[in-house]
């Protein structure tokens, strides 16, 4: 657990993270950019803090201490009510039986549930910090929790795909307000996202019909990450190449919950504790530090 905590954060997290500082610390993002930006931040979030509570729990464990579990695959979630089930879990259990609870619960009517929804959400984001960019996280959060449960009443069920799609992206869409400097900053983000400030693909696709057949809403050949960090092409992709990862593989838990003591699982825990500790030296504090 420990080695695969530490494999995520050095690994992987700080990997992204070179992409979403950049994106972050540009005066402005394409289309194709300001996306790149905002899903790095997002892998980069769940991997950190998840590597985090990994690393807490493997160093209990040596001591014979079982720490709960923070995390169970929170990006396979369908829908928000599952994401908050899934994601930041002792924080969760605690929002819920000291905020939500003792402020009535759904206890209290319709409208007063969902006020109460609203204001937990609300609560959290200032949790996390005393700033207007973790209010608007927070409200949007929780806008979205009121809107699963009105959904919810009518009892019509979305496809699982689509179910998925739309709520990993609006987590996605959500976590830009958690990450930025200034409001300003995170409308900065949104706005290239929603392809204000053009979107751009490679010259390489230009001689492709289809490619060519878009241009006619604006989309323009060029270099698709010019206000990017400038480096390796294959990290872009693997930014890309982590969601469907997420979705196929087993969690930590999981893994420990089958762990068996083998060769095999020798020679995977130490490939990935010597990749772990050469990355080290590249490493950055965790995001969670700051909470």
């Amino acid at each position: 657990m420990f080695t695969i905590g530490l494999f995520k954060k050095t690994a992987i997290a700080d990997t992204l993270a070179v992409i979403s500082d950049g994106g972050h610390a540009a005066s402005i993002l394409t289309f194709t950019e300001a996306w790149l930006t905002s899903l790095s931040y997002t892998l980069q979030l769940y991997f950190d803090f998840s590597g985090y509570t990994d690393m807490a729990i493997g160093a209990a464990l040596l001591f014979n201490i079982r720490l709960p579990i923070n995390f169970d695959s929170p990006y396979k979630a369908l829908n928000i009510k599952e994401f908050w089930q899934r994601w930041h879990m002792t924080l969760s259990r605690f929002l819920l039986n000291y905020v939500y609870v003792p402020m009535g619960g759904n206890r209290k009517g319709e409208a007063r549930t969902l006020f109460n929804i609203l204001v937990l959400f609300l609560i959290c984001g200032l949790w996390h910090g005393s700033a207007w960019t973790f209010v608007l996280w927070g409200f949007v959060t929780g806008l979205a929790s009121i809107v699963y449960r009105l959904w919810a009443k009518t009892g019509r069920h979305l496809p699982k795909p689509l179910a998925w799609f739309l709520y990993f992206n609006f987590f996605n869409f959500s976590v830009v307000f958690f990450r930025a400097e200034t409001v300003h900053d995170a409308f900065k983000v949104l706005k290239g996202m929603a392809g204000l400030n053009g979107i751009i693909v490679s010259p390489h696709l230009a001689t492709s019909p289809f490619w060519q057949s878009l241009t006619v809403i604006g989309i323009r050949f060029g270099e698709w990450r010019a206000n990017l960090p400038q480096t390796e092409t294959p990290v872009y992709f693997f930014c890309l190449l982590l969601i469907p990862f997420i979705l196929l593989t087993k969690n930590s838990n999981q893994l420990l919950a089958k762990f068996s003591p083998n060769w095999k699982t020798a020679l995977a825990t130490s490939l990935l504790l010597i990749a772990g500790l050469l990355l080290l030296n590249e490493s950055s504090s965790f995001l969670y530090f700051n909470f």
